[in-house]
């Protein structure tokens, strides 16, 4: 759904698992660093809502969107981590590189969630003006980074539950 129909901040509080036992990665793109901070505090201050203890956050900067699959790789080395967040912003320009990029990085974030077994969550906004993306980090769209710290706690609960039941996910 677009964010345009759906404010990026709400959800029921209700159906979030507690992050308490939780160990969650960010890795944040220092480009557009106006917007890319304001997701990350967004981020950062839902994982600690829903109970995640700030020594079980880690975090790592990264010049540019397209460095956010490697930074995600280099940070969960030697972590267990329950999830890994990417944030970042690329905003459409002139050219097209834009799309080389934003597909450069949802490929390297799919493969490498499958890779690593953990959920690698898809933070990046890809506006085509930069109040558009001001507008979603934590402006009149709400702020991309609470939907990625939602969306990370309940994967990274699937997983542990599927991982409990024996792999076994579905009803």
């Amino acid at each position: 759904m677009a964010s345009a129909l759906k404010n990026l901040s709400d959800y029921n509080e209700k159906n979030i698992p507690s992050a308490e036992d939780m160990r969650f990665g960010i890795v944040v793109s220092d480009w557009n660093a106006d917007i890319t901070h304001a997701l990350y505090e967004g981020c950062f201050e839902t994982l600690v809502k829903h109970g995640a203890k700030e020594e079980n956050i880690f975090v790592a900067q990264v010049p540019g969107a397209f460095e956010l699959p490697f930074g995600a790789k280099t940070l969960a080395s030697g972590k267990r981590l329950n999830a890994l967040i990417c944030l970042g912003a690329v905003i459409k320009g002139e050219t097209k590189h834009d799309e080389y990029i934003n597909h450069a990085v949802a490929t390297g974030l799919t493969g490498l969630g499958l890779a690593l077994g953990i959920p690698c969550i898809f933070g990046l906004l890809t506006p085509n003006t930069h109040q558009q993306a001001l507008d979603r980090a934590g402006g009149k769209h709400g702020n991309k980074g609470v939907e990625a710290a939602v969306s990370a706690i309940r994967m990274a609960a699937l997983r542990e539950k599927s991982a409990a039941r024996g792999a076994k996910i579905g009803f």
